[in-house]
Parts: C-alpha cells; structure tokens; sequence
C-alpha cells in the first residue's frame, strides 16, 4: 500500500487497494509507469459529482460521457435523464462511477503494459 500511497497519493481508498494489487509484483519503474499512465486515464469522483449536478441543471447524460458511456449519454440526453430518475441515481452513486471506471482503466493500462 506504501508504494501507490507514494506514487497516487489521491486515490479514494477502495480504489487504492484495487491498484495496490494490480502493482504489488511489478518493479518500482514499471509501477511508476503504471501510476503515471493510468493518473492520466481516470477520473476523479469529485469530477463525477460535477458532472452529473451538470446533467441534473443543464445538458442530461454528460456524466455518461465522460466515462465513455457513449450509448447511454446519448440515452439520457434525449430522455431529460431518464425522466431525471437516472441522474438522481447517479448522483447518488457517482463514486461507484468513478471506480468502475477506474478499474477498467487500470486493466486496459496493465494489459498495455503487457505487449
């Protein structure tokens, strides 16, 4: 845990422990290489929160596009949100967002990694 604590300090606990498996085998290059390439693909939380209050006042889905949700985005945009029922959920679970985002990103990085 010592090593991402240094390398990623802001990660949100569950998260961390997610990468911290991920990294306990590599070398102190390889795991910096990870933190450095995957700090750039994932996403804050707080960014999650932003977005979906956004969605909630303004332009509806734009959380789902931020995390890649393309045919869901599109969804909610024409829907106002589901009728608003999804944007409240996701206002509600906009952690969970962010750290099913971030797992997938952090696999795709370590297959990177891998070739």
């Amino acid at each position: 845990m010592a090593r991402i604590l240094h390398l990623m300090p802001d990660l949100e606990p569950d998260e961390m422990s997610y990468v911290q498996a991920l990294v306990q085998h590599m070398s102190d290059d390889e795991a910096r290489q990870f933190a450095d390439i995957y700090r750039s693909r994932r996403r804050e939380p707080m960014l999650m929160l932003a977005t979906t209050v956004i969605g909630f006042f303004g332009v509806a889905g734009v959380q789902r596009f931020v995390i890649g949700q393309i045919g869901l985005g599109l969804l909610y945009f024409f829907t106002g949100g589901l009728c608003v029922v999804g944007t409240i959920i996701d206002l509600i679970n906009y952690r969970r967002l962010a750290y099913e985002y971030n797992v997938k990103e952090a696999q795709r990085v370590l297959a990177m990694m891998q070739y």
